[in-house]
């Protein structure tokens, strides 16, 4: 691995460090998979906290249990968290608190107006030349910020035979080259789904690409398994799986041999991040990230503003603090590892980028 440079702390609001990284014991996926549904004080025992650090760091009631969004994270993401620390930047994704429930002037509960380009059940038409699958509504963490929390899942959840109507509309436009397996998460499918899917993908003459957006091989890195692998070689086309890392300390070892497996079928292996307060909103986190990732051979890609999603203004960061910090992160690092600072607008046919502010 790549040993980080020390770097000065420019940004007077940066608060996170580096912590040691922890790992578990390999076990079979869909047991992770599973059992990664808790309670907030199974989790706060777990990591060896108290209702009182939640009190007094938060100001919030400790019995908050969400039932529409609940806490959910498999276990080798939760052993990389720092026992003890309310602040963990890994734990401050998966955290519900009271103030998710305060609605926020420009929050929605669909703050990208995808119900308007759901063309078909389980299918999402928004950008020309490519289309996305919604796999699964499953996931296996509910990070607290994601724009799809609220998504109408019970309207796309297509059976086997209910896929056709999806495939049918695929094969009618010409313009579609490349498909983007989503979710939830497209990798909590099995990969007897997966692979039935895309044989029906493979099928459709102009799909040439196939991209799997995945927070799986960072969160369980034991889904990465050799059924999986074989699939993946199976495809006939260009592959492109995005992973999605927000701070170096979810990288441990288990991920970066997902990673190498996964870049053995010959897929271009990219990471986009979401810029969170208080997670990873300072230049010396995202450095160590891009570090991180590009010796597991991963490039940065894109570094995500907010989305304005109901339940996620906690997280929010300022345009103006943003391209601050993007303006310094570039100056750190060479430009292949300098992730495009993007926000993406409801009505908009690409990704909005964000020009970092010069230092």
């Amino acid at each position: 691995m790549i040993e980080n440079p020390m770097i000065a702390r420019t940004d007077p609001d940066c608060q996170t460090e580096i912590q040691p990284i922890h790992s578990v014991q390999a076990s079979d996926w869909r047991q992770l998979l599973s059992a990664s549904t808790l309670s907030l004080a199974e989790l706060l025992s777990q990591l060896e906290l108290t209702h009182d650090d939640f009190i007094l760091n938060y100001d919030g009631p400790p019995d908050i249990d969400p039932r529409d969004f609940p806490i959910r994270a498999p276990a080798p993401f939760i052993a990389r968290i720092q026992k003890g620390n309310i602040n963990d930047p890994l734990l401050r994704q998966i955290l519900p608190l009271e103030k998710e429930n305060v609605l926020m002037p420009g929050y929605s509960d669909d703050p990208l107006d995808e119900k308007d380009y759901n063309v078909a059940p389980g299918l999402i038409h928004k950008y020309r030349s490519r289309a996305l699958l919604i796999v699964t509504q499953a996931c296996a963490i509910h990070c607290r910020y994601c724009f799809r929390r609220h998504f109408p899942y019970e309207d796309n959840r297509p059976a086997r035979e209910d896929w056709q109507q999806a495939l049918d509309y695929l094969r009618s436009k010409a313009n579609i080259n490349e498909i983007i397996l989503s979710g939830g998460d497209p990798l909590a499918a099995s990969n007897k789904q997966l692979q039935w899917l895309t044989q029906q993908l493979a099928a459709i003459p102009q799909i040439k690409t196939l991209r799997i957006h995945s927070r799986l091989p960072i969160v369980l890195p034991q889904r990465i398994d050799s059924d999986f692998i074989a699939w993946l070689k199976e495809w006939p086309g260009h592959k492109v799986v995005v992973i999605h890392s927000n701070h170096a300390n979810e990288i441990d070892s288990h991920v970066k041999q997902a990673i190498n497996d996964i870049a053995s079928t010959g897929a271009t292996v990219l990471n986009q991040s979401v810029m969170l307060k208080g997670v990873n909103d300072c230049p010396e986190t995202i450095v160590k990230l891009s570090q991180r990732l590009f010796s597991c051979g991963v490039l940065p890609y894109y570094m995500h503003l907010l989305d304005a999603v109901n339940g996620a203004a906690h997280f929010f960061i300022s345009d103006a603090r943003a391209k601050r910090i993007m303006g310094e992160v570039a100056g750190l690092l060479p430009g292949y590892l300098v992730p495009k600072l993007v926000r993406e607008l409801a009505n908009k046919k690409s990704k909005t980028l964000i020009l970092p502010t010069e230092n």
